[in-house]
């Protein structure tokens, strides 16, 4: 049954005010769900392998096991997206929000409290590991049906620039969780250990407090309620017929998911250098500090929050395939020489990479996607679409810590074979934005036709 809408907006005004508040509460809403998940993946480079996975003859072993309770999270990330996808395309994108954003929170939370192995012995890795399964879940329906609430708000020669929304957030939620970390990390070891570590997860609390008093002040999309409202005129035993999201998803829209999941991979691979890996590998192979790497990355991702706005920007002008294309060659050409100047103990110059690889690199590609994924799927399987191109990568991309961590060891610190699949994942995210229909014009409040010939 097709829940009752709330009237639509009637003037210009009124729907660019609605505009605007749908993409400020994507973006304070996606801020606090990557904190809570950023936050992890620093905590599993840096305290988690010699607290919930002590190994007293090598610590990488114990960050490769804590990186693979990272990737755990990832394979929760696809269940998520099923079924908060099909929620939001079948009951409305608010619920949904709600839900993951509380999914979250709690998990996050509760994360800071658990006790150690040290303290509980082999429970605490497995609720660590129960926890980021929960974290995994949430983030599965989050990332979807943010940019949806952004995007299908916005005023059609704008759906990039506002669609850049859930993206700053993701900027800002990393500028929070690295800017935290850099702060406790100047604290002695055994402070760090002890106590200082929980710091992070448990001011989640007030984020999430933030961030679900402003999700219950949203309505649902005109563009979803337009959809909502032509449903309700078929006949009940049209309604009743209706096909599962997923089912029309696959059956109609195979080759704009397959697309839109290979430009994810490619950003996704990239995007992780700058945020785990390159922490990893300076942190056991180079002499800089490792509150360096985090404040330089602190750096990049404030950058970026402006970046992701010019591009999302600029993609209304020229094109989403241009500018994914154009961050994709910049990731290609920065990879390797990234990983020199790590190597190099270049610490003026590593400042320099982590803005020009984030800010610039990801910055092009993850700005444009929310509005580009979107506007790929028509509205009945959009927020799983939206929500499967993303997710469905994830279970590699989850691996992808723990197997570069690995990579690491078997080399003896060697970040040429990381660099090598990094760049063959952008080669395959450019390909794929090649292949994919120019999408900047078309008409958002279309219910069910096909994009795949769209040119």
């Amino acid at each position: 049954m097709a829940q009752s809408a709330t009237a639509p907006p009637t003037t210009e005004q009124e729907r660019t005010k609605l505009a605007k508040r749908a993409a400020v509460a994507s973006l304070v809403g996606t801020a606090v769900e990557w904190y809570d998940y950023f936050i992890f993946g620093t905590a599993a480079a840096l305290v988690f392998g010699e607290l919930f996975f002590p190994n007293e003859d090598d610590p990488i072993i114990g960050t490769l096991s804590a990186f693979a309770v990272f990737g755990v999270g990832f394979f929760a990330r696809p269940v998520g997206g099923v079924v908060f996808g099909h929620f939001g395309d079948k009951f409305g994108r608010k619920a949904a929000l709600v839900t993951t954003l509380m999914l979250m929170g709690v998990s996050t939370f509760l994360i800071g409290l658990l006790p150690t192995t040290d303290q509980i012995g082999i429970w605490a890795p497995i609720l660590l590991v129960l926890l980021r399964l929960i974290q995994g879940f949430g983030v599965g329906g989050e990332w979807g049906g943010a940019s949806l609430v952004a995007v299908e708000y916005a005023p059609a020669h704008k759906r990039g620039a506002y669609g850049s929304f859930p993206q700053i957030g993701n900027a800002v939620g990393l500028v929070l969780s690295t800017g935290i970390f850099a702060i406790v990390s100047t604290l002695p070891d055994d402070a760090l250990m002890s106590w200082g570590w929980r710091v992070p997860f448990l001011l989640s609390a007030v984020l999430i407090a933030v961030g679900l008093f402003i999700r219950f002040k949203l309505t649902e999309t005109p563009t979803f309620q337009a959809a909502q409202e032509e449903l309700e005129k078929q006949p009940a035993e049209e309604q009743a017929r209706e096909r599962m999201p997923i089912a029309e998803l696959f059956q109609r829209f195979r080759r704009p998911l397959l697309l839109a999941m290979g430009m994810r991979l490619g950003e996704a691979v990239f995007g992780y250098i700058i945020l785990t890996i390159g922490l990893t590998f300076a942190e056991n192979y180079t002499d800089i500090p490792r509150t360096h790497v985090l404040v330089a990355s602190s750096i990049a991702a404030a950058l970026a929050i402006y970046t992701y706005y010019f591009f999302g920007k600029l993609s209304d002008r020229i094109g989403r395939r241009t500018v994914f294309i154009i961050g994709s060659l910049v990731g290609v050409v920065v990879t390797f020489p990234f990983f020199w100047v790590l190597d190099a103990d270049a610490l003026v110059l590593m400042y320099v990479a982590y803005a020009v690889a984030y800010a610039i690199g990801v910055g092009a590609v993850y700005g444009v996607e929310p509005a580009f994924f979107a506007e790929l799927f028509s509205t009945k399987v959009r927020y799983t679409g939206l929500s499967l191109a993303a997710q469905i990568p994830s279970v590699l991309i989850g691996l992808w810590p723990l197997a570069s961590t690995a990579l690491l060891a078997a080399t003896g610190g060697d970040p040429w074979p990381i660099a090598a699949i990094t760049v063959a994942a952008l080669f395959i995210g450019l390909v794929c934005a090649y292949l994919a229909p120019e999408t900047n014009r078309i008409d958002m409040t279309r219910v069910g036709d096909e994009t795949e010939k769209a040119r």
